[in-house]
């Protein structure tokens, strides 16, 4: 009777039902992975001073970048600017970062770790000084405690060139490495006697200064020729007018501003944030009105480095 029982039809063999939950769990399991959500790419954004404009510029455009790319996490990064985010970029510290472009080598690597996405700005070179100290020309500099601008910045590039062609290089000049806040706040307490910073108009920080103290910006119209004999074609003449701080207008050495971004990033992202970059222009330019002067015309033009294939593929089809 026991045999006959145990062979009727439907009749599980002892384990099979626990066999069937294994495979029941594996495959659920299976299931889950497959549906979980992936993790968001992140994009760290190289910046500068909370005070400058890459920062300003950064904030925007990662608030941008988070809300249209829903698989992007985007966050800003403060640094000492330009050669730092090179470096961070280069290193693996960064996604993306902003930089003058006499930072960036003369000639194009053969396998470069960093691209370009678009000409953004240019940045322009500020010397200031107290309304009625006496630097009035950079021969005043000579023997004055002068800040060229924080270690691994592009001001300090631009600045310590400038005192090279204008023969204050060496010790003719006691120079102070200070970012963008602490030379304000050195130059109000008398610190210092000066300071360089290089960016894009108008410097918030400088703005401050310029509302609570006399304030002077030295003219350095003369020197750009010379910065182009020795050092390459990418300096030109800019004007910083009276309405940008409220003090005399002068002329100043610039040179173009990049954003700029790892190689290795995926084509797509580096098109979408190319397409955000330039079609958001109008809000960025609420942040600071620097990036309103950005046009995909002159986006494009980012010599010594190439355009990620990403950005190059969404100006093709853009056709600046």
């Amino acid at each position: 009777m026991s045999r006959i029982l145990s062979s009727r039809p439907g009749r599980r063999r002892p384990g099979t039902a626990a066999l069937l939950a294994v495979l029941l769990t594996a495959t659920l399991n299976t299931a889950g992975c497959r549906d979980a959500p992936t993790e968001p790419t992140a994009i760290r954004i190289a910046t500068g001073s909370p005070t400058a404009v890459y920062y300003a510029f950064g904030q925007s455009l990662a608030a941008i970048l988070n809300r249209e790319l829903p698989d992007v996490r985007a966050s800003v990064v403060l640094t000492a600017a330009s050669a730092e985010n090179v470096r961070l970029i280069e290193s693996g510290g960064a996604e993306l970062g902003f930089t003058q472009a006499d930072v960036l080598p003369t000639t194009t690597a053969e396998n470069p770790s960093v691209e370009a996405i678009a000409r953004v700005y240019d940045d322009q070179l500020h010397l200031v000084t107290t309304g009625g100290g006496p630097i009035r020309t950079i021969a005043d500099l000579r023997g004055r405690r002068v800040s060229v601008g924080a270690s691994g910045s592009g001001t300090e590039v631009t600045a310590n060139r400038l005192l090279e062609v204008a023969n204050l290089g060496g010790d003719r000049v006691q120079r102070l490495r200070l970012g963008l806040d602490a030379s304000v706040s050195a130059l109000r307490s008398g610190g210092i006697d000066a300071f360089f910073f290089s960016g894009g108009l108008p410097v918030r920080g400088i703005t401050e200064l310029a509302w609570r103290s006399a304030t002077r910006i030295v003219d350095l119209s003369e020197w750009t020729e010379p910065l182009r004999a020795r050092y390459g074609q990418v300096y030109v003449s800019r004007d910083i007018p009276h309405s940008v701080y409220g003090v005399d207008a002068v002329t100043t050495v610039a040179d173009p501003n990049y954003l700029v971004v790892r190689a290795d990033l995926p084509e797509q992202l580096v098109r979408d944030v190319t397409r955000l970059l330039m079609e958001r222009r109008a809000e960025l330019a609420l942040a600071h009105p620097a990036a309103g002067r950005m046009s995909p015309r002159s986006a494009i033009v980012t010599a010594p480095l190439p355009l990620h294939p990403g950005a190059a593929a969404w100006y093709r089809a853009a056709k600046p």
